[in-house]
C-alpha cells in the first residue's frame, strides 16, 4: 500500500488520493469540524465516494465544473473533495454576491448541478437557474420546504441524492494540468472572470509547506472556502492529514473560544481579522499556547499591527503576498524578521518576481515597477477568456510565463519586497477583492448619476472601503443619500459603499482618464477612517 507519506515525497499526488491514504492509517482523526460537529478521515473519505459516485451516476462527466453556494460545514467540504475525486471542477461561490451574480456565475461555469444550503436556496427563489439543486441537510429549511427557482431544476436533499454508502466511484486519471477548481473574481455586473486553477497549482500549494507541521496541525477557518485565502491553508492541513475547524462567520471572541477548545495550532486569518481580535480588551486571558504557525494574505497588513500579534501570540506569524491567480509568493516570516515588517518579505523557494515598467521592461534594481511573478503556482488562465487571460501574462525574453500582478512595488538591498501602490485600483476590504469598475457600472445606472467614479480608502475596520464620487445629471432630484441607499442595494454584502459624494466634475487626465488619487487626496484630510 502507497502511504501518504510516500505521496507527499513525490513529484505530484492528487488530494483526494492523499485524504484517502490518511483513512487508511489514521482514519479515527477528526478530518473537518463545524459548529455542528466533526466528522473523520474515514467519514470524510467515505462520503467524498459516495459524492463522487452520485455525480458519474447522474453523467457529470470530468472536467465539468460543480458549483457550491454555501456557508461553510463538513457537508461543504466532502461535496467539493468528492467532486474532485471524479476529474470534476469545485466551484465555489460568493454567497455574498447578488442573487442575479451569483446565478450568472453558476451559468457561466457550465456547471450541472449546484449545492446549495437552506439559508442561499431561499436567496436564490425567483432566480433562473441552469444547474439541478442538491440541498444541504442544515438549519432553515422545513421538512415539507423546497426552494423554488424559475426554469425546469431538479432538487434533492443531499442525503436522499448521494449515493449508497460504500459506493466506489470509477477511478479517474488525474494529471497536474487537469483543473482542480474555478474561483469567481468578485463582480456585480456582467459576470466575474472565473480564475481555473490546477490540480498542479494545488500540489505545490501542498508540497510547499514541508516544514510546516500540517500533519499535526489543528487549523483554523474563520475566512469563506469560496475564497483562495482560505483553500491555500484548508487544502494543504487534510493533504498532510491535519484537522481543520470551519467557522460559519467571523467573531472575534467566538474565534478565541474556538481556538482555546480546540488547542488550535495553526489558523490564516486577513489583517482586519488581526486586529479586531488584537483589539479585546481581554485578549491576553485565552490559552493560546498551543499555537505554532500563524498566516495572514490577500490585503495590507501594517507593521504596527504585526508587531502587536508577534509581541503577544505565541507561534510564528508569518504574511503572504500572492494572488488567487497564481504568480510568485512571498513569504514574510515577521518573527524572525522585525525590522522587514513593513515588507511583504521575500519571493517563496521556486517563485521568482521580477518588477517591469510600462513598456514591460525591466526595471533597475532598487527602482519601482510593476510586480510581476511565475511559479510552480499558476492559474491555467480565466475560465473561457483567452482574451483577458492573455491580457493577465508577460513573458521574457526567453518566452518564460509570469502573471501580471496588479501591484507596484520596490525591493530593498536584501531582496525583501515592499508594496508601494497598486497598478490596478483594487480595493481590498476585509480579505475582500473589490472592482471598482464593478461598482461604477451600477452607480452609472441610476438616473441621477451623468459620471462617476469609485476609489478604495483606508479604514480600521476593513482595511479598506470603497467611497464613491459623481457628478449630478441635470434636473436630478435625488440627493446622494437616496442613491446610495439604492446603489448599495444593488451590491453584494461585502462591496457596498460606505460613503457617496457629490461633485461638480471629476478630475481627469489628458488623455481622459479619471485621476484617482487626486480624489483620494481630496478625502484623506476630510474624512476619518471608518
Amino acid at each position: 500500500m502507497t502511504t501518504a507519506a510516500d505521496m507527499l515525497a513525490t513529484g505530484f499526488a492528487t488530494l483526494p488520493d492523499l485524504i484517502h491514504a490518511h483513512a487508511l492509517e489514521r482514519g479515527d482523526r477528526t478530518s473537518v469540524a463545524d459548529p455542528q460537529g466533526s466528522i473523520d478521515y474515514r467519514t470524510l473519505d467515505s462520503t467524498m465516494d459516495r459524492v463522487a459516485v452520485a455525480l458519474q451516476r447522474d453523467g457529470v462527466a470530468p472536467g465539468t465544473a460543480v458549483a457550491i453556494v454555501a456557508a461553510p460545514t463538513t457537508d461543504y467540504a466532502a461535496a467539493f473533495l468528492g467532486a474532485v475525486r471524479t476529474g470534476c471542477v469545485a466551484t465555489p461561490i460568493a454567497p455574498s454576491a447578488t442573487p442575479a451574480a451569483i446565478a450568472a456565475m453558476i451559468a457561466d461555469s457550465g456547471a450541472p448541478v449546484v449545492f446549495l444550503d437552506a439559508e442561499n436556496a431561499r436567496a436564490l427563489e425567483g432566480q433562473s437557474l441552469t444547474a439541478n439543486v442538491v440541498l444541504f441537510p442544515r438549519e432553515g429549511g422545513g421538512p415539507d420546504w423546497a426552494p423554488a427557482f424559475a426554469g425546469k431544476q431538479a432538487f434533492q436533499a443531499f442525503e436522499d441524492w448521494l449515493a449508497p454508502p460504500k459506493a466506489k466511484p470509477t477511478l479517474v486519471a488525474i494529471a497536474p494540468e487537469d483543473p482542480f477548481n474555478i474561483i469567481y473574481s468578485s463582480g456585480t455586473t456582467g459576470t466575474p472572470k472565473g480564475i481555473v486553477q490546477s490540480h498542479a497549482m494545488r500540489w505545490a500549494h501542498i508540497a510547499r509547506n514541508t516544514a510546516a507541521g500540517f500533519d499535526t496541525a489543528v487549523t483554523m477557518i474563520a475566512t469563506p472556502l469560496y475564497s483562495n485565502t482560505t483553500l491555500v491553508s484548508f487544502l494543504p492541513t487534510l493533504g498532510w492529514g491535519g484537522t481543520v475547524v470551519l467557522m460559519k462567520k467571523f467573531e472575534a471572541r467566538a474565534y478565541l473560544e474556538l481556538a482555546e477548545r480546540y488547542r488550535a495550532t495553526h489558523t490564516m486569518l486577513v489583517p482586519v481579522q488581526y486586529q479586531r481580535i488584537m483589539a479585546l480588551p481581554d485578549f491576553d486571558s485565552f490559552d493560546l499556547s498551543a499555537s505554532r504557525f500563524k498566516t495572514s494574505t490577500s490585503a495590507p497588513f501594517s507593521a504596527a499591527l504585526k508587531a502587536d500579534v508577534v509581541a503577544r501570540w505565541p507561534g510564528v506569524l508569518v504574511e503572504f503576498y500572492g494572488m488567487t491567480e497564481g504568480g510568485a509568493s512571498c513569504a514574510l516570516n515577521a518573527t524572525a524578521n522585525p525590522t522587514k515588517l513593513h515588507t511583504v518579505g521575500q519571493p517563496m523557494p521556486g517563485h521568482e518576481i521580477r518588477l517591469i515598467d510600462d513598456d514591460g521592461n525591466e526595471v533597475a534594481p532598487g527602482e519601482m515597477g510593476e510586480v510581476v511573478g511565475r511559479s510552480p503556482a499558476m492559474m491555467n488562465g480565466y475560465h473561457g477568456r483567452s482574451e483577458a487571460t492573455r491580457d493577465a501574462e508577460w513573458h521574457d525574453e526567453a518566452g518564460n510565463r509570469y502573471i501580471r500582478h496588479g501591484d507596484v512595488g520596490r525591493f530593498d538591498e536584501d531582496g525583501f519586497l515592499t508594496l508601494m501602490d497598486r497598478k490596478k485600483d483594487l480595493i481590498i476590504s476585509g480579505g475582500f477583492n473589490i472592482y471598482p469598475s464593478d461598482l461604477e457600472a451600477v452607480l452609472a445606472q441610476h438616473p441621477a448619476v451623468a459620471d462617476c467614479a469609485v476609489i478604495g480608502m483606508p479604514s480600521e475596520a476593513w482595511g479598506e472601503t470603497p467611497m464613491g464620487f459623481y457628478v449630478a445629471r441635470a434636473g436630478a432630484r435625488d440627493d446622494a443619500s437616496v442613491i446610495l441607499a439604492w446603489v448599495n442595494g444593488q451590491l453584494g454584502k461585502t462591496q457596498r459603499l460606505s460613503a457617496l459624494y457629490v461633485t461638480d466634475e471629476l478630475p481627469r487626465s489628458a488623455i481622459g482618464k479619471v485621476l484617482k488619487r487626486d480624489l483620494r487626496e481630496r478625502l484623506a484630510s476630510t474624512v476619518p477612517s471608518s
